[in-house]
Formats: C-alpha cells, structure tokens, sequence
C-alpha cells in the first residue's frame, strides 16, 4: 500500500524533501515560539512581580488553546486541505507571538500566548498527515524521527536565545525577533503541492477486507478510534512522556537558575543543550523503529517503551540521587533517550487508522497529551514550587515517564491485529 501511495503522488524526490524542509522549519519555530517565555519569566517576574504558577499559567495558555482548537482543525486538515491549514495556522502563530511584545500586563500577555495556541492547534495533525502520504510507510518512522527533531532544536533554540536576548535587549525583544522567520515560511507553504483529500470509504466486505468501497458511517469513523487498543494505549502513553517534556521544558532553566545560583542566560544555554540532544534522539529513534519493524511487527510501540522506560530511570537518578556535575551527565543520556520514543509512537497514530483520518487521529492524541500534559504540567510544578521548592517540584516526574511506558507495553500487545484492519486506499496528487 505504502510503495503504491507514494508513486501515485507522482512527486519527485527532490520535491517532497523540499516540502519535508519547509515543514521541518515550522514545526521548529511553533516551539521557538512557543516556549521562549520560559527563559523570560525571571525577567516578567521583576517587571510584573508574578508567582510560578502565574508564569506556568503562560506556558499552559499556548495548551488550553490547542486542547480546544486542535480537533475542529484537524477536521480541516482532513477535509479540506493541509497546505492551506498548515499555512494559515502559522500565520496566525507567527504574528500572536510578534503582539506578545507590546504586553501591557499579565493579561494581555497571556491572551497573546492563548491566541498563539490558536494557531498552533492543528499544526502537528496537519504536519503528521501530510509526511504520512509523502513517503512510503516502511519509512514512516525514520522520516517522523528527522522531522520530530525540530522540536528539541526549535526548544532548545526558545531557551537560548529568550535568555541572551533578554540579556542584553530586554524580554520585549524576544518575542518580537522569533516571530518573523515563521511568518516567511508560511507564506511559502501555501504555494506547495497536496494530495488530494482522502474519501471516508471501506470495503463492503469486512471480513476478507474486499468487495465494493462503500461510504464511511459516523458510527465507522467513531469505531477507528475507540475499537483500536493500540491507538488508545498510545494517546495516553503521549501524555504522560508529555507531562514531563513541558514540565522540564518549562522549569529546567529556573531550577539551575534557582538551585546553582546559574545567571538566567546560562541557565538557559544549559537547559537548552540537555533538550537540543534530541536532535540526535529522535533521528536515531526512527531509525531504529524502522529496522526493527523488519523483524517485529509491533516494533513501533515496543520500542516507544522501552524508550520511556530508560529515560524514565535516568530522570530519576538525575532528580533524586545526584546533583552536580553527575546530575547534568545524566540529564544529557536523558535528552538523547527520551525523543526517541517519538517517532515510533507518533507513526503509530498512523498506522492502525484510515488514511482518510490520519489528521484526526493525530489530533485526538494531541489533545490527550496536552489536557493530561502539557497544559497541566507547567502549573503543578510551578505550585508545587510555590509551596516547597524547585527541586521538590521536579522530582515528581520520573514518576510519569514509568507510567507511559506501560502503556505503551500495553499498546504493543494489540498493535498488529489493529494493523491488520486498516483500509489499504492510494494517495493522489491535487
């Protein structure tokens, strides 16, 4: 099926590698965007005198939004297009973040990152659908994992460059800077090429998987998603590896801040290595998903495990029995090994679903990681802050990655029957 997609598309491979560039480049600047508020909060807090929690209040905003918005948008995604989607989203993104630098107050600057999540809502759905039909499925992994290490990169960026401009210009500038680069590669996109919108049909025989294609009922789209153990099992082993992604995303600066007596701008350089490891992570992760597939059908999730497993017992002796130089060690292993359960764990939203709700799929596992996660996990740690310490807060999180890899042992368990099910329909170019 896969092989027999991509030679439908009929796109050249210098072509579809060009719009894997251009999606690489927003999915790096919606996290330089999204989470270079982080490295600021030292310097909002001395203007506006916030507590934690109200600062994980603003980093949560961006969540909340695509908790929201992510699912309508995704439907867009699917339906209507994913170039003039994925475009829009990041205009939107893009000029939220430039306003975030004319804030007048916490309110302000908070409705500015709300709106920021706004366009960022549809935008991994989108992105995740549109690579599934570029490249052959045998190669789904490997292309996530590339793609995927734009998050560390766009995070690790986010982190830098927040403290150093800051610095020197003010937290003001920060925003203002970020925001135009995005801006440019949106306009781009809306002159890439699509496939064409998938039709919601299955095979009128359900048993052999043959006869007529009929036309999908609402109680068949609905079935996709809650009859597939292995998708359910994913979504939530995403929100726990999520929970700790943002809260280390979002507090990693402050607590070498806070504990070492660090200056924010090397704070933030050193928070920002840990995460940029990723960048060597994620590509590996695939790869290694992909080559293991050959072997074992349900190697895609094994491996998200067994990578949640690891990195979940490396945050813990960094968090709980070591400090210094021995911590950072480990926090480094730790930003290598946790980014590769990535890509396996994100191919699998694709896999067992309808090639015509891929988006959907991936939405429905967005807004699982980030109601459970991402838009929880800046708060609770910022309150556990407020109430005993930074590094009191940030001990809970190993916790949650041991948690996400029973889930994903569990999802492996289903995996090939739910693969065996799919519908196998071709892609076409518009």
């Amino acid at each position: 099926m896969a092989a027999q997609a991509t030679k439908e598309l009929n796109l050249s491979k210098g072509y579809r590698n060009y719009i894997f560039i251009l999606l690489f480049l927003l999915y790096f600047f919606d996290y330089v965007d999204r989470m270079i508020v982080s490295s600021l909060f030292p310097f909002i807090k001395s203007d506006w005198g916030l507590t934690d929690a109200e600062c994980g209040m603003l980093v949560s905003a961006v969540y909340w939004s695509i908790i929201i918005f992510t699912f309508p948008v995704s439907i867009l995604v699917d339906r209507w297009s994913r170039k003039k989607t994925i475009g829009l989203m990041a205009v939107v993104w893009s000029v939220a973040t430039g306003l975030c630098a004319f804030a007048g107050n916490f309110k302000h600057l908070f409705v500015s990152r709300t709106v920021i999540g706004i366009g960022e809502a549809g935008y991994a759905p989108g992105g995740t659908a549109m690579i599934s039909g570029l490249y052959p499925e045998e190669k789904r992994s490997s292309i996530m994992g590339l793609w995927n290490a734009s998050i560390p990169l766009g995070n690790a960026v986010g982190m830098i460059l927040g403290g150093i401009i800051a610095t020197h210009w003010g937290w003001r500038h920060a925003f203002g800077i970020v925001a135009l680069p995005g801006l440019f590669v949106a306009i781009l996109f809306f002159f890439v090429k699509d496939y064409k919108t998938v039709e919601l049909v299955k095979s009128s025989d359900t048993s052999t998987g043959g006869g007529p294609k009929v036309k999908m009922k609402v109680d068949d789209i609905f079935n996709q998603f809650i009859r597939t153990p292995s998708l359910i099992f994913t979504y939530f082993g995403f929100a726990g590896m999520t929970f700790v992604l943002v809260g280390i995303l979002t507090w990693l600066p402050s607590f070498f801040n806070r504990v070492y007596d660090i200056p924010m701008d090397k704070a933030g350089l050193k928070a920002g290595t840990i995460m940029a490891l990723a960048l060597i992570g994620a590509p590996i992760g695939g790869y290694l998903a992909d080559r293991w597939l050959r072997t074992r059908t349900n190697a895609r999730p094994l491996y998200s495990g067994i990578s949640a497993l690891i990195a979940g017992v490396l945050l813990l002796a960094a968090m709980v029995l070591f400090t210094g130089d021995i911590q950072y060690v480990l926090l480094l292993i730790f930003g290598v090994v946790y980014a590769s359960f990535v890509p396996a764990a994100a191919a699998v939203t694709q896999d067992v679903v309808h090639p015509g709700l891929r988006a959907t799929s991936y939405a429905i596992c967005v807004v699982v990681q980030n109601l459970l996660g991402s838009s929880t996990a800046p708060i609770v740690i910022g309150s556990i802050s407020d109430g005993y310490d930074i590094q009191t807060a940030m001990m809970i999180l190993p916790a949650f990655l041991l948690v996400a890899a029973v889930l994903f042992f569990a999802g492996s368990i289903f995996y090939t029957r739910d693969l065996g099910r799919v519908e196998k329909i071709a892609l076409e170019i518009e």
